[in-house]
C-alpha cells in the first residue's frame, strides 16, 4: 500500500505541473509510404487512376489510455492538368478517449519538368479540424486521496472542485505545404505543416505564449529505387528502396531510415527510428498485394525504456489501385512505386 501511495502522490504532481503547458505532435505513421499525403502533400496524385488508403495505429495498447489514429484518403493525377487532387479524413484517439481529433483535409499538387525524367512537385493542404476534451475522462489532483487513489473504498469517485467552463471543443484551420524533386531513381522532398500555427487552447483567458499554438511540423525525405528485375502485364517489378525521413515539431526530434522490398506480389521492410536523445523502435512490415488490393501490417518493436511491455506499436494499411483497370498499362517512369 505504501508503494501504492507513493504512485498516486508522484501522479497527481505530475498532473499538477504539466497542467499550464501540455504539449504534443501531429499523429505521424511507421508506414509513411502507406500514407504519402500526410507525409508531404506535394506527394498528392501519383496515380492516374484513384488510390484509395486506409490507415491504421494503435500505439502502447497495454497501457490502459491507448492511443490509436484512423485515416483514410482518395488521390489522383489528371496528366491534362499536370495536377493532383486528394482528400483525407483522419481521427486520433489519445487517452482512450479524453482528447480526440478529427478532421478532413484537401490536398493539391502540381508537376513541373525541369529536364528529360527530372521532375519538381509543389503542393499545399488545407484543413479543418476539431479538437473535443471528455471532461468525465479527466482526473485532478485534489480527486486523489493520497491512500485509496481516484476512488473511495465505498467504490465511488472522489469530488473535484475544478469547474468545467463547458469549452471542451475547439474548430480550427491547417494549412500545409511542399515540394519534391524526383526521377526514376530517387526523390527529395521536404514539408512544412501547421504553418498558421492555430491556437487549440481550451483556456481561451489565458494569455498567448506559444504554447498555446499547434506547433510547425517540419518534414524532410528521401529514398532511392532499385529496380532488381523489370516487371511485365503478369508479374509486377522486383525493387529496393532505401529510404530515411526527419521529423521535427517544437522541441521533438525524430529519424527513421530503413529500407522497403517489393517481390512480385509480396512486400516488407525494415527501418529503425530515433529521436533525439535515444533509440526508439525497430519496425517491421510484411504485405501482400493482389490485383488492385494490398494490405500492410508493421510492428514498432520498443528499444527505449518504455520497453515493449507496453505493447509497441501495431498499424494496418491498406491500398486500392486501380491502375490495373485503366488501359494500358501505366508506365510512370518514376521512383513512387514505394507510395503506390
Amino acid at each position: 500500500m505504501k508503494n501504492v501511495s507513493k504512485l498516486w502522490v508522484y501522479f497527481a504532481f505530475l498532473m499538477l505541473k504539466s497542467y499550464s503547458h501540455l504539449y504534443g505532435q501531429d499523429p505521424v505513421y511507421s508506414q509513411f509510404y502507406n500514407a504519402h499525403m500526410q507525409l508531404n502533400p506535394a506527394l498528392c496524385g501519383n496515380t492516374n487512376s484513384p488510390l484509395i488508403q486506409l490507415n491504421y495505429r494503435n500505439q502502447w495498447p497495454a497501457l490502459p489510455s491507448a492511443y490509436s489514429t484512423y485515416a483514410v484518403s482518395v488521390d489522383k493525377y489528371f496528366p491534362k492538368r499536370n495536377s493532383g487532387f486528394g482528400l483525407l479524413v483522419l481521427a486520433d484517439n489519445a487517452g482512450d478517449g479524453a482528447l480526440t481529433t478529427s478532421g478532413v483535409s484537401g490536398f493539391y499538387s502540381y508537376r513541373l519538368k525541369i529536364k528529360d525524367k527530372t521532375y519538381i512537385k509543389g503542393g499545399m493542404q488545407l484543413g479543418f479540424n476539431q479538437l473535443a476534451l471528455n471532461w468525465q475522462k479527466l482526473s485532478f489532483g485534489d480527486a486523489i486521496d493520497i491512500r485509496n487513489g481516484p476512488i473511495s473504498p465505498g467504490g465511488t469517485p472522489y469530488p473535484s472542485k475544478e469547474i468545467n467552463n463547458g469549452n471542451n471543443s475547439i474548430s480550427y484551420f491547417t494549412a500545409s505545404s511542399g515540394v519534391v524533386l524526383y526521377n526514376p531513381q530517387y526523390y527529395i522532398g521536404a514539408s512544412l505543416h501547421n504553418m498558421n500555427q492555430p491556437d487549440i487552447s481550451f483556456l481561451r483567458n489565458t494569455s498567448n505564449t506559444g504554447n498555446d499554438q499547434l506547433p510547425m511540423r517540419l518534414s524532410l525525405h528521401g529514398g532511392y529505387q532499385y529496380i532488381i528485375k523489370k516487371g511485365n502485364k503478369l508479374v509486377d517489378a522486383t525493387f529496393l528502396s532505401p529510404n530515411i525521413t526527419f521529423q521535427r515539431q517544437r522541441g521533438f526530434n525524430q529519424i527513421m531510415a530503413g529500407a522497403y522490398l517489393n517481390v512480385d506480389k509480396i512486400q516488407g521492410g525494415v527501418w529503425y527510428r530515433h529521436t533525439a536523445y535515444n533509440g526508439d523502435a525497430v519496425i517491421t512490415s510484411v504485405g501482400v498485394k493482389k490485383d488492385f488490393f494490398k494490405i500492410t501490417y508493421s510492428f514498432d518493436f520498443t528499444v527505449s525504456n518504455l520497453s515493449v511491455k507496453q505493447g509497441g506499436g501495431h498499424e494496418i494499411g491498406i491500398i486500392l489501385n486501380f491502375d490495373h483497370i485503366y488501359p494500358p498499362k501505366q508506365d510512370y517512369n518514376d521512383c513512387f512505386a514505394i507510395f503506390r
